[in-house]
């Protein structure tokens, strides 16, 4: 039996950061683009911290445009209704001990990170681990993360919300493919590096 992938799909600056200091991601074009990179999948992975903002987003642009094109300062692109009607109906697994009862109807609370890894084991399709950092972090950390694939823009904000957290320990990568994209983008696809051999 082969376990089910779990890949993250996030976007990041050039200098490794998915949010400024100040939590701004203004040079992020839209956050349904992650979905692009990844096959179609069974569900949804993301932290506690992200979820009620994400929920909050993906209802609306469905439930309520006009408030998110306010936010935006746009109005809402047609593969971000896509994103949202698909984040309706597909199952969305939150990790976190805090979370109690979410209201979103695809949502469900994971309490700790070994039943990620029993999902894992199940047979299907991928995860899709939306984030954030820290969630990626600990999944890299638990030996979890199958694949990471990025949207790399060429945007410097000097310091922000690293992608790995600040907590995570030493790992090395293995680039699988790399893909130059409009506007100085670059898409780069990683998957944990095998350990080295002890000599």
């Amino acid at each position: 039996m082969t376990s089910r992938l779990l890949i993250s799909a996030m976007q990041v600056t050039l200098d490794g950061y998915s949010h400024s200091a100040k939590d701004e991601s203004d040079w992020v074009d839209s956050w349904a683009d992650g979905l692009d990179l990844l096959p179609p999948v069974d569900a949804f992975v993301l932290g506690g911290g992200m979820f009620p903002g994400y929920q909050w987003f993906w209802t609306s642009v469905l439930e309520d445009p006009t408030a998110v094109a306010d936010m935006l300062g746009r109005d809402v692109y047609p593969r971000e209704v896509a994103y949202a009607r698909l984040a309706a109906e597909t199952p969305h697994l939150v990790l976190s001990k805090t979370v109690v009862d979410p209201d979103w109807p695809t949502a469900r609370v994971v309490h700790d990170i070994e039943e990620i890894g029993a999902l894992k084991e199940q047979p299907g399709k991928p995860f899709y681990v939306v984030g954030g950092p820290s969630l990626v972090t600990s999944l890299l950390d638990a030996g979890l993360l199958d694949e990471l694939r990025l949207i790399v823009h060429p945007v410097v904000t000097g310091g922000g919300v690293a992608l790995f957290g600040a907590n995570g320990r030493r790992r090395g990568l293995e680039l699988t493919s790399a893909e130059p994209m409009t506007l100085g983008r670059v898409n780069l696809n990683y998957r944990p590096a095998k350990p080295m051999p002890s000599i």
